[in-house]
């Protein structure tokens, strides 16, 4: 049983999603403050993510948070930071067993109680946040964002979008930056933290087994949002005509070349050619049938991996491979020539098929997780969009050769970006 409630609004700019599903013995409550993306927030947002796990007024340390759920069955409490477009998503997140399945009726409002205070009462002195969790967690976020680059394939890909959206917010490291992180104090933290619960939209997602009445009340009673003045954020641009090419060569100390390729695709989530979109990509570079892996892959060996990604909210789609330095050239031609070959409508029934098949698997189990529920609805939330999972795999069903070569006049190639060794550039 799987069912998606209609969205209940339980303040002005306040939304409660309800999913209902008896596949897991757990229930999951989502709460999402909507921001927006800007460099003046992105690394404090971080930042605050981190600090608010170490402590609430009546839990003044991880370690006392951790009795507590561990005394509610191994409950599961956290925060974290998400980029979805030009919005940057500052997110809670509790896991709980179904009071079905143990001794305890009243597990889920002693969860919603922490939640609430996990929230509204972070753990503060004279006022503020905590000077050493401040400092301790200002070094994590330092490493975190200096790892970044352990992940070259992450790294190359990201870079890639921010080269390409290098003068728009969309180009943002979705944990800010060290320059920014190094001059954020104690009192500038927690106002904008009261900034966060006063001024964003919020949306709450449930999935579990519940009855809808209990949770709506329930979840009236417990969960304060004190809204004052909300902003709301804006839809970001995405229709680009790139001028020229740009080619971007950063050099690393690296056994092993990245290219990664840009394109602006001019196709909003909204379109009727956005499912087709989601199609053509697969068919270019969704895995082993695609013709990147067939043809760039396995019948030239030119790279070790290679795949093809569409950013739903910014319409971008990006090609990713791992090659060796020598092989750029022609990685790059026939990477092209792929392209250009879609662009000609050079694609068979069966590749359209093999895509949906692997599109379809992939929508599906999503329902294999409360996290991946709870994401797919609030991203469908944010964008305006009720289709259902059902609803949306029929959309990819219907999806024509005709769709696909009409998605295939639109996408231009936008950035270039090479990951390559020290020594390629000399």
């Amino acid at each position: 049983m799987l069912k998606k409630l209609k969205p209940i609004q339980i303040g002005k700019h306040i939304n409660l999603h309800m999913i209902q599903t008896d596949k897991f013995k757990t229930n999951l409550i989502s709460v999402y403050f909507q921001r927006p993306l800007r460099k003046e927030e992105v690394t404090k947002n971080a930042l605050i993510s981190m600090i608010l796990p170490r402590g609430t007024k009546t839990y003044s340390s991880s370690k006392e948070i951790a009795k507590v759920l561990e005394d509610l069955y191994g409950s599961y409490i956290g925060c974290d930071v998400a980029k979805k477009g030009e919005r940057n998503i500052f997110q809670f997140y509790m896991k709980l067993p179904n009071g079905k399945y143990i001794e305890d009726p009243e597990i889920f409002q002693k969860g919603m109680n922490i939640l609430n205070e996990f929230i509204n009462d972070p753990y503060k002195i004279n006022g503020l946040l905590k000077n050493d969790y401040v400092n301790q967690e200002k070094e994590n976020l330092k490493e975190k964002i200096e790892g970044r680059k352990n992940d070259k394939m992450k790294y190359a890909y990201d870079r890639c979008i921010e080269e390409m959206c290098k003068e728009e917010d969309y180009s943002l490291y979705v944990y800010g930056s060290i320059e920014d992180l190094e001059k954020l104090s104690e009192e500038e933290l927690y106002k904008h933290y009261e900034k966060i619960l006063h001024t964003s939209v919020v949306d709450i997602c449930v999935v579990g087994d519940f009855n809808q009445e209990e949770m709506e009340k329930m979840i009236k009673k417990n969960i304060k949002i004190d809204q004052k003045e909300v902003v709301l954020v804006e839809r970001e641009k995405i229709e680009y005509n790139p001028y020229e090419v740009k080619l971007i060569k950063e050099p690393m100390d690296v056994n092993q070349g990245k290219l990664s390729l840009g394109y602006r695709t001019n196709i909003p989530f909204e379109s009727e050619l956005y499912h087709p979109l989601v199609v053509y990509s697969n068919i270019l570079g969704g895995g082993p049938n695609s013709k990147l892996f067939r043809n760039v892959r396995e019948k030239e060996s030119l790279c070790y991996s290679i795949f093809s990604r569409v950013d739903k909210f910014k319409s971008l789609m990006l090609i990713n491979a791992g090659i060796e330095f020598e092989n750029y050239e022609k990685t790059l031609s026939l990477v092209k020539e792929q392209v250009s070959s879609m662009n000609q409508g050079e694609f068979s029934q069966e590749d359209i098929e093999s895509a949906k098949k692997s599109i379809i698997t992939s929508i599906r189990s999503m329902t294999d997780s409360p996290y991946m529920m709870s994401e797919f609805y609030y991203t469908q939330a944010i964008s305006h969009n009720e289709d259902t999972i059902e609803e949306m795999i029929e959309k990819i069903k219907h999806v024509t050769k005709e769709d696909i070569i009409k998605v295939a006049q639109k996408i231009k190639l936008d950035t270039i970006y090479f990951l390559t060794g020290k020594e390629e550039v000399l």
